[in-house]
């Protein structure tokens, strides 16, 4: 866990709820499936955002506004300055892959698969990615994904777009193994139409962000975990429902 500094360069809303940052900064250890905890004034708590994308020096932040921290955050400005802790969380093991990995997001699940993407693409992986929506109009980030050289597939819950219903009706067999985030209900549906290993990346109300309070804690089948330092991600043989 690293403390540094931050200076807003873009805050561009992509849906009418969702909203991505670019930040300048000191980006040295984050790594792919990690976590920052931003300090917004007023406001006690920190919030755990998910890292979309890292370079050097700018970390890309995509996320949605659902209570006071992040409506907060969709106000910011270029050349605002913010307070961030860096590092947090274990990320995704990319090793594991094999040669056709099975990327699958849903809704705000959907950031942290990116660069994992991005890293995987690079590697020379054959990328199929699932990105699942509830309508046409929270639609995020395909493009983008699709840029990578990725076989991109949207489903959407009321079939407005892309292939109608939930994330499990894309999946086709030939996958090697899958990475995934969103909410609980399509992770344990993900787990159970699965064919492979996998890693799962859980979304968890923290209170510290690093492990001290121990607010996050989840039963596995090696003991407990807290999501925010032991996690956010979990393999799949470890995960009790």
């Amino acid at each position: 866990m690293k403390q540094a500094f931050f200076k807003v360069l873009e805050n561009t809303a992509l849906t009418g709820t969702v909203y991505r940052m670019v930040l300048e900064g000191d980006t040295e250890g984050i790594r792919t499936g990690q976590f920052v905890n931003l300090k917004l004034d007023g406001l006690f708590l920190r919030r755990p955002i998910s890292v979309c994308e890292v370079t050097e020096g700018v970390l890309t932040l995509v996320y949605k506004v659902v209570g006071k921290g992040t409506e907060q955050m969709s106000r910011m400005q270029g050349g605002e300055v913010l307070d961030v802790l860096t590092g947090l969380g274990n990320g995704y093991d990319l090793s594991l892959s094999g040669d056709r990995p099975l990327l699958i997001g849903g809704g705000v699940g959907v950031p942290p698969l990116y660069q994992a993407a991005k890293e995987l693409r690079a590697a020379g992986k054959d990328v199929s990615v699932i990105l699942g929506f509830n309508t046409k109009d929270e639609i995020f980030y395909e493009h983008e994904f699709a840029a990578l050289g990725c076989h991109v597939t949207v489903t959407t819950v009321d079939g407005s777009y892309g292939v109608k219903g939930f994330v499990t009706g894309a999946m086709q067999p030939g996958y090697t193994y899958i990475y995934t985030c969103g909410p609980e209900p399509m992770l344990k549906a993900v787990y159970n139409a699965s064919q492979t290993s996998g890693q799962f990346s859980f979304e968890e109300r923290m209170g510290c962000g690093f492990g001290a309070c121990m607010g996050c804690s989840c039963k596995t089948k090696y003991g407990n975990k807290r999501i925010c330092k032991d996690g956010p991600v979990l393999v799949k043989e470890e995960i009790i429902w």
